[in-house]
């Protein structure tokens, strides 16, 4: 599977599928979504990948928002818009003045540190005053751990498995085609798709994006038509980790801030909003001989999203960030004040936290 791997031939591969299709005894299971609403008695079976959606998502409080809950069981949206009159600092620096952070290797013990100066956004220096000004560039933020044998694969078929996983998240979240609204094909070659309930989830959110199927719940994507991203960089700062799952699957944890730096799409626009969206997706690795999964592909298991200034209970289908008129039209949030660069906790914490709140207050953007 890959340099310095050991891999599967293309005969085993296709033997596999050919006797899961004819019913051969022993062969693997096609994964079900009529299956997984068994529930326990599912989990006590095998060869079939862990439900990713198991319930419907609790009702999100209505009008116009700041920060908007919707839960699932491990599936979860949580969005935040900025309130500038809420803004406790700015972290010092813009551009290239401050040298970069090293890449996350394990969760931060605080949140990054604050100024009392405002230093406002600009079209030569879209991350000046944010933390964001210190990560790195695209895939360079994403810390990927070292590789080592685990469950079915080999050291080799691990480290390619984590290469695909961060081209999954280059190809979900950072592709300029498809932040500027386009739809997200090698991306989503990469998930299982025999995987049924998340190939309808996929081809319903790009169709008819709604509560239920939002597409940003795993892809960013902006109208181009309404606003533009500002130079070719998008910052991130994360991390992705590993463990043996069931089935003896590798089971991959990715979980990564992005910033992006916007401004309308009109012609001179030069206000710059950002919008930061963090994501934690979590994938299973599945061993062909137990799960029915195509070669180089993943099943989901659960996905959480937290969205500051990429709109609130407004499903377009695409990330929505207000700027100053907007933002001085619109009322403050309901909900708890949140840090969107505060990576101390985790995405699960922030969730409970949240809990059926509406929508809420950014401390900075």
């Amino acid at each position: 599977m890959g340099k310095g791997g050991e891999s599967i031939p293309d005969e085993e591969w296709e033997r596999f599928l050919r006797e899961a299709e004819a019913g051969t005894k022993g062969a693997p299971e096609e994964p079900s979504a009529r299956a997984r609403m068994v529930g326990r008695r599912l989990r006590e079976e095998t060869g079939r990948p862990e439900p990713w959606r198991s319930h419907q998502p609790a009702r999100r409080q209505g009008g116009k928002g700041w920060y908007a809950v919707g839960l699932l069981v491990a599936v979860a949206l949580l969005v935040v818009a900025l309130d500038p009159g809420r803004v406790a600092g700015w972290f010092g620096g813009g551009g290239g003045e401050n040298a970069p952070l090293a890449v996350e290797s394990k969760r931060p013990d605080q949140p990054p540190p604050t100024e009392a100066a405002a230093q406002h956004p600009t079209l030569e220096q879209p991350f000046r005053g944010s933390p964001a000004a210190q990560w790195g560039d695209g895939t360079a933020g994403i810390g990927l751990p070292e590789a080592r044998a685990t469950g079915w694969m080999s050291k080799g078929q691990v480290a390619q498995a984590l290469e695909k996983t961060r081209d999954f998240l280059a190809a979900s979240s950072l592709d300029p085609g498809v932040l500027r609204g386009e739809r997200p094909r090698k991306a989503i070659a990469l998930i299982n798709p025999h995987q049924q309930d998340v190939q309808d989830y996929l081809a319903t959110a790009f169709r008819a994006p709604g509560r239920e199927n939002d597409p940003l719940l795993l892809f960013s994507r902006f109208e181009n038509t309404k606003v533009r991203l500002v130079g070719e960089v998008v910052k991130t700062r994360g991390r992705i980790t590993y463990r043996e799952g069931k089935r003896g699957a590798v089971e991959v944890t990715t979980d990564v801030t992005y910033v992006y730096p916007a401004v309308r799409a009109a012609a001179g626009s030069d206000e710059v909003a950002r919008t930061i969206v963090r994501r934690e997706v979590v994938m299973s690795w599945d061993d062909p001989a137990k799960v029915v999964v195509e070669p180089g592909t993943f099943s989901l298991v659960s996905y959480k999203v937290d969205t500051t200034n990429g709109g609130c209970d407004a499903f377009t289908g695409y990330l929505t960030p207000e700027f100053g008129a907007e933002r001085a039209a619109s009322r403050p949030g309901d909900g708890p004040e949140v840090d969107p660069y505060d990576r101390s906790t985790s995405m699960e914490t922030r969730m409970r936290e949240a809990g059926d709140a509406g929508c809420g207050t950014a401390t900075r953007s």
